[in-house]
């Protein structure tokens, strides 16, 4: 995946009515570097462009009644259709906690897609009509209810970014973090050795690297049984498998 013509590895439209949202991702840490460097570009476009409401509502009340507003048709089918004039052959995810749920193993699916536009919506969802005619995937990023799309797109987009090749430098660190093998993280430390009466952990000092491996790998295992024995089903499931 290499990059060619300056053109971004991967690209992000994102339709939201509240794209300053995303100032923190565009602008700092991993991913607004990444931006700076043009390997990711984040791009937006605002439904309450493509209303024709004169106050640039985007929402209504639903038919048959009942809480909250839904967004109208209009302005997010324009908006859509929009992005992927300028956006050429791109999925169009909509965050919805009916979607499926985002995990390690998807997140390596999506970077392969390399273009994707996020339809972030708002109060109580979405027409169906544009669920039926536009969206190819839903996303989730867990079972609970956001007041909006943005956030789950901010932490899609993170999470992806962060296994784009060049955004982080060092391979290794990526393969050693949480849920890369279905278990979690082990202890980390670092100087000085000794503060507040806590210590660093003797084997961490000795310089044999096969022992802090080891050492390491049990840690990660103690850890994933305590907190999260789910993962240590699925990796066990795996090798079954693999066997049969």
């Amino acid at each position: 995946m290499k990059k060619k013509n300056n053109q971004a590895l991967i690209s992000f439209y994102i339709i939201t009515i509240f794209p300053e949202m995303f100032t923190s991702i565009s602008h700092y840490g991993v991913t607004g570097k990444a931006i700076q460097k043009k390997i990711i570009e984040l791009s937006f476009i605002n439904p309450r462009d493509f209303t024709e409401h004169k106050h640039k509502s985007v929402d209504d009340r639903p038919y048959g009644g009942g809480p909250g507003m839904l967004m109208t048709v209009q302005p997010l089918y324009l908006s859509i259709k929009h992005a992927q004039s300028l956006l050429k052959d791109a999925t169009v995810v909509y965050l919805s906690p009916q979607g499926i749920k985002l995990n390690q193993n998807n997140i390596f699916n999506l970077i392969q897609k390399k273009k994707i536009i996020f339809v972030c919506g708002r109060y109580e969802g979405i027409d169906q009509r544009i669920i039926d005619s536009l969206i190819d995937e839903e996303w989730s990023i867990g079972d609970y209810i956001l007041t909006g799309g943005e956030l789950a797109a901010m932490v899609i987009i993170d999470s992806v970014s962060r296994f784009i090749p060049g955004v982080i430098n060092k391979k290794k660190s990526l393969e050693n973090e949480s849920f890369c093998n279905n278990l979690l993280d082990y202890p980390n430390y670092t100087r000085p050795k000794e503060i507040y009466n806590m210590k660093v952990p003797d084997i961490l000092l000795s310089g044999d690297h096969n022992k802090i491996r080891l050492w390491r790998l049990k840690k990660s295992l103690e850890k994933t049984l305590e907190k999260r024995p789910d993962l240590l089903e699925k990796k066990i499931l795996k090798k079954k498998k693999k066997i049969f």
